[in-house]
């Protein structure tokens, strides 16, 4: 069993990493990009103190080497569930579950809103992993809304177990190109059904499948999270960064504004220590 797991390699995650490895303590970190991609793309920051004029790309590598050179490792993987199992949590990354004592959440802003029905569907024909579930619908209709080209493979893995997936890339150049592949045209709006998800109604058609799956880089806190308490998306915590749900923290973007860098940072470290001090509690 871990101490704790980390979700997301952006600022507060970085700085939540290196706090966790100088307090002694067993984690897991994982997150589906190396670093954040918002924050390597900003061209100037201005306000990090001591490092005036840094790139964002400099920044997040600097933080990032950082934490590797104190031999924090990053696993690749999408975090799709968290559990409490009484005591402890459940974290759900692709097919395999990780066992902790406390989770911290780095996960950043959560830009794709979910579809209408996707929550209320979701281990109902609907589901976030295709190498955890992909094998239920074995010989059957699948239909995948895919969010990054990183997801492809995913997709492709699909179209080699089902009869058929209808494919709705959003973004450009999609290049699936199994043979059982069926490319949608519109945006997604919603998934309806009875009992089970039947359809996904997107602006232009509607698709009827056995199961659908939605790939994309970081799941809705409420959706990650069942029970924890959020507000327009945000995530409420204290200023030790405790949320509702005992053991279960949150830094960075994911809390709400101002969305700062060193804001960012500072708010990984605290959530780094009021872990650790839950831990040694629990212990």
């Amino acid at each position: 069993m871990y101490d704790a797991v980390i979700i997301g390699a952006g600022p507060a995650g970085i700085s939540a990493a290196i706090n966790l490895k100088l307090l002694g303590k067993n984690f897991l970190w994982v997150a589906s990009e190396p670093t954040s991609l918002k924050a390597a793309r900003a061209e100037l920051i201005k306000n990090y103190p001591g490092l005036p004029d840094v790139t964002g790309e400099q920044l997040c590598w600097a933080l990032k080497n950082h934490a590797e050179s104190m031999g924090a490792r990053l696993t690749d993987g999408v975090a799709t569930g968290v559990f409490d199992t009484v005591g402890k949590y459940s974290v759900l990354v692709g097919d395999e579950s990780y066992d902790t004592r406390t989770v911290i959440l780095c996960t950043g802003v959560v830009t794709s809103k979910p579809l209408k029905g996707e929550s209320e569907f979701l281990g109902r024909g609907v589901s976030y992993c295709a190498v955890c579930d992909g094998f239920l619908y074995k010989g059957k209709t699948i239909c995948a809304v895919i969010y990054d080209k990183k997801f492809e493979r995913e997709a492709e893995y699909l179209c080699s177990l089902a009869h058929a997936v209808y494919v709705l890339p959003m973004y450009k150049n999609c290049n699936i190109s199994a043979q059982n592949a069926r490319f949608v045209d519109g945006k997604p709006l919603e998934i309806s059904g009875g009992l089970r998800a039947e359809t996904l109604k997107t602006s232009s058609t509607s698709v009827s499948a056995d199961g659908f799956f939605v790939l994309r880089a970081s799941v809705a806190p409420a959706t990650l999270v069942k029970g924890i308490e959020t507000e327009g998306g945000r995530i409420i915590a204290d200023r030790k960064c405790a949320t509702n749900l005992a053991g279960v923290f949150a830094a960075g973007d994911c809390t709400g504004a101002p969305y700062q860098y060193a804001k960012a940072v500072g708010e990984g470290n605290v959530a780094a220590h009021s872990a650790a001090e839950y831990i040694d509690g629990v212990k």
